[in-house]
C-alpha cells in the first residue's frame, strides 16, 4: 500500500547486524570535508576538492643516477570516465488511458562520462567534462511517437559540464575560473546554505544530492592565511534546475506550465557570493553571504499573461560540523529575504534551520539523520490563502554499510516531507557490488510515498526496480 516503507526494515536489519564497534579517526569522520589546498592553506569547505585538483603540480625529484628516460616522464595529461548502462522498470503503474505507457522496462539509459585533466604548469591546470546520454527506452516501450521538442532533451543530451582553470596567484592566493561546482554547507542530502549551482531534478531520488549539481561558469578567488579561507565569486551564466519536461513520467502538472522569464547572462544579473572558513582541531565554521536568482520558480502576471519568474534573493548563512567520539555533529542557518510566491505580490523572508548527526561506531556503517525547519518569519493571511504554511519540514535518513572487504556496498535513503508519513517522500535502498576495481553492478529500488498535494500524488505510482552496470576508467 502506497505511503508504507517496504524495504527499510530489511535495510535495517542488515546495518546493525554486526556487534562489532570500532573508533574511528578523525580522519575517517571528517571524510568528505575538503582536503588542504595546494597552497598548504586550510580549505574551503566543499571547495570542490581543491587538494585533489591541483595535487601532483610539485616537480619529481631529479635522479641521481641521469636523466629518465622520456617513457618514465609524467604525464601532461590525464583522461577519465565512466561508461554506464542502466535500466528502470516501473512495477506500481496502471495502464494508461491514453498517452505514453510507464509500465514495466521504462529507460534503458547509456551514459558516457568524459573528463581531460591537463596540467599546463606546475602550478596550473585545466579540467575539461562532459557527458553523453541516450534513453532507447523510448523505442522500446513505443513513447518515441509521444515525444515533444521538450521530451527529446531526456531520451537524448550531449552537454559541457564542467570546463575551468585552476591555479595559484601567489603562494596563498589562487584563481578558478570557468564551469565548477562549488559546494556551500555541510548537509549530505537536504539544502539550506547550498545554493550556489543548481540541481538536475528529472528524476528526483533516483541517486544522491552530490551526483545532482550542475556546474556554472563562474569566477572564484580564495585567499588563505592561518585557520581561514577566505572567497569571493562572480557568477555570470544563469542557469536553473533541470526540472521534468511535459509528457514525461515525472511531470506532475495535467498541462504545460507558463513560459519561464531566464534572466540574461552576466552584467547587473550576476550573482555574487561570498565566504569565509575556518578549520580547526575538531570542528570548523563556514560564513557565506549571496546574492542570487531563486532556483525556483513562482508564477505571476505580466500584463494578461501567466508567466513564471525567479527572485533576486540574499542569503546570508552559517555553518558548522563538529566531531565528538564517533560522532559527527552539523548544523546549518540561513535567512533569505526577497522571496516571492506565486499568485501574492510582495516578498517575504524566511529562516531555515538543519540539525544532524552522523554516527560511525559501528564497523563499516555509517548511519546519519538531518532535519530542516524552514521558517516564513513574516508569514499572513495572504500566503495562507494560497496555500503556503508558515512552517515547512523535511527529514533524512541515510545509512550505508560495506561488507565482503568494502566490495559490496549496502545504501538507504529516507526523504520525508513534515517529517512524518502521509506528507509525501521518497526511499530508496540499493545494493553495489565491485566486480573489479572498474566494473561496478548497482540494483536498487526506489518508492515513492502518496500525499494529497504535488508533486507527490502525481508521482506516487513512479516506484521503480533499477539495475546499473558502469565500467570506469
Amino acid at each position: 500500500m502506497k505511503g508504507q516503507i517496504k524495504a527499510l526494515p530489511i535495510l535495517l536489519s542488515c546495518l546493525v547486524s554486526s556487534p562489532l564497534w570500532a573508533e574511528e579517526s578523525l580522519d575517517q569522520l571528517l571524510e568528505g570535508f575538503d582536503a588542504e589546498p595546494v597552497s598548504a592553506q586550510p580549505a574551503e569547505s566543499g571547495n570542490g576538492e581543491l587538494d585533489d585538483l591541483m595535487g601532483g603540480f610539485d616537480e619529481p625529484s631529479s635522479e641521481s643516477s641521469g636523466e629518465r628516460s622520456s617513457s618514465s616522464q609524467p604525464k601532461n595529461w590525464e583522461l577519465s570516465g565512466a561508461l554506464s548502462l542502466q535500466g528502470e522498470y516501473g512495477y506500481a503503474h496502471d495502464a494508461p488511458l491514453s498517452g505514453a505507457d510507464y509500465r514495466g522496462l521504462s529507460h534503458l539509459r547509456t551514459s558516457l562520462n568524459l573528463g581531460l585533466d591537463y596540467r599546463f604548469s606546475p602550478t596550473w591546470r585545466g579540467y575539461l567534462s562532459g557527458h553523453i546520454n541516450y534513453d532507447a527506452g523510448y523505442l522500446l516501450n513505443g513513447r518515441s511517437h509521444y515525444s515533444s521538442t521538450l521530451l527529446d532533451a531526456e531520451e537524448s543530451e550531449l552537454e559541457i559540464d564542467e570546463a575551468r582553470l585552476q591555479g595559484q596567484l601567489s603562494s596563498n592566493v589562487d584563481l578558478t575560473i570557468g564551469r565548477q561546482i562549488v559546494v556551500w554547507g555541510k548537509s549530505d542530502n537536504l539544502t539550506v546554505t547550498n545554493l550556489l549551482n543548481p540541481i538536475d531534478n528529472r528524476a528526483p531520488g533516483m541517486v544522491d544530492i552530490k551526483d545532482l549539481r550542475l556546474p556554472l561558469t563562474m569566477a572564484k578567488l580564495d585567499y588563505y592565511v592561518g585557520d581561514w579561507g577566505f572567497s569571493a565569486i562572480v557568477i555570470p551564466e544563469i542557469r536553473f534546475n533541470k526540472i521534468p519536461t511535459q509528457g514525461s513520467e515525472f511531470y506532475p502538472y495535467p498541462m504545460a506550465q507558463p513560459a519561464e522569464i531566464v534572466p540574461d547572462d552576466g552584467g547587473s544579473n550576476s550573482e555574487l557570493a561570498f565566504a569565509a572558513n575556518g578549520r580547526f582541531s575538531g570542528w570548523d565554521l563556514s560564513l557565506y553571504h549571496a546574492q542570487l536568482y531563486d532556483d525556483n520558480p513562482y508564477q505571476t502576471m505580466v500584463g494578461m499573461t501567466p508567466v513564471l519568474k525567479h527572485s533576486r534573493i540574499k542569503m546570508s548563512g552559517v555553518a558548522a560540523n563538529w566531531v565528538t567520539g564517533s560522532w559527527l555533529l552539523k548544523g546549518e542557518v540561513a535567512l533569505l529575504d526577497d522571496l516571492h510566491y506565486s499568485g501574492v505580490s510582495p516578498s517575504y523572508n524566511r529562516a531555515d534551520l538543519l540539525v544532524g548527526a552522523e554516527y560511525n561506531g559501528i564497523i563499516s556503517t555509517s548511519l546519519s539523520a538531518e532535519l530542516v525547519e524552514r521558517t516564513i518569519r513574516d508569514h499572513d493571511a495572504v500566503l495562507s490563502g494560497v496555500g503556503v504554511a508558515k512552517v515547512s519540514r523535511q527529514l533524512a535518513l541515510s545509512a550505508k554499510r560495506d561488507f565482503n572487504h568494502d566490495r559490496f556496498h549496502l545504501m538507504g535513503l529516507v526523504l520525508l516531507n513534515d517529517w512524518k508519513l502521509g506528507s509525501g517522500g521518497i526511499v530508496r535502498v540499493s545494493g553495489e557490488y565491485e566486480l573489479n576495481d572498474a566494473l561496478a553492478l548497482t540494483v536498487g529500488v526506489v518508492d515513492y510515498l502518496s500525499a494529497d498535494s504535488l508533486p507527490y500524488s502525481a508521482v506516487a505510482d513512479n516506484d521503480r526496480l533499477f539495475v546499473r552496470a558502469e565500467y570506469s576508467f
